[in-house]
């Protein structure tokens, strides 16, 4: 899984070296199906339940799942990536939210909220905690910026597959949930809307949406519980 982790770290890199205004979400794609296969492994997203593309992409009121295409980023935009990796019968999965030149002050402090409450999530997943202590401190660190975390879609357990048990849920109350223990590994994605914590599928059947129309930011990594602190298999 470190393997697979540090494929998926590679192509989120790639994703934020051609983010620019001018490039199209199908360009980013292509560039990272041919980086992936270059490393020797192959997306975990496509053909996953139908999906057609090799990694997802969605744009300031978009959340998860959306379908690369023509659409060309354009200065002002934040652009959510989501990578998955399979390599060697192993996933790695990880996403981040990047600023396509200069972006509004709400949208720099939603990116910043939502990026600190992963790290705030990742330092809860420790042998003998719960997955509710997971998740509290993810909602814990959003609402005091005023933002919503997303309910209807969370965090997953990560390995040979791509969705796994338990979910990772970005709110609940500490203390609650399946123990944690050495050699589990998770997804944690803190997925959060500057508005109303409510969702719509759009036209396409996949890509999700904020139902207010305000902006939406994500981050991910795929962590491994340890005897120690969390180790995080999606980073370079």
């Amino acid at each position: 899984m470190r393997e697979a982790g540090r494929i998926t770290a590679e192509v989120l890199q790639l994703g934020r070296e051609m983010a620019r205004p001018g490039v199209t979400t199908a360009e980013i794609d292509r560039a990272a199906n041919e980086l992936i296969q270059r490393r020797g492994g192959r997306s975990a997203f496509k053909g996953y339940r139908g999906f057609p593309a090799h990694i997802c992409t969605v744009i300031n009121s978009e959340i998860v799942h959306g379908i690369p295409g023509p659409r060309r980023l354009k200065e002002g935009d934040i652009l959510s990536l989501d990578v998955g990796v399979f390599l060697q019968g192993f996933i790695g999965d990880a996403g981040t939210t990047m600023a396509i030149g200069e972006v509004s002050e709400v949208a720099r402090k939603l990116m910043e909220a939502t990026e600190g409450s992963l790290y705030a999530g990742i330092a809860q997943a420790r042998a003998g905690n719960r997955i509710g202590d997971i998740s509290a401190a993810v909602q814990k660190h959003v609402e005091p910026y005023g933002f919503s975390v997303i309910r209807e879609y969370t965090g997953h357990g990560v390995g040979r597959q791509m969705h796994e048990e338990p979910q990772v849920p970005n709110f609940g109350k500490a203390g609650r949930g399946m123990v944690l223990k050495p050699g589990m590994t998770f997804a944690i994605e803190p997925m959060v809307a500057q508005g109303d914590w409510r969702t719509r599928v759009l036209s396409d059947g996949w890509t999700v949406a904020t139902a207010d129309g305000s902006l939406s930011a994500y981050y991910e990594h795929t962590i491994a519980v340890t005897e120690g602190e969390p180790e995080i298999l999606t980073q370079l």
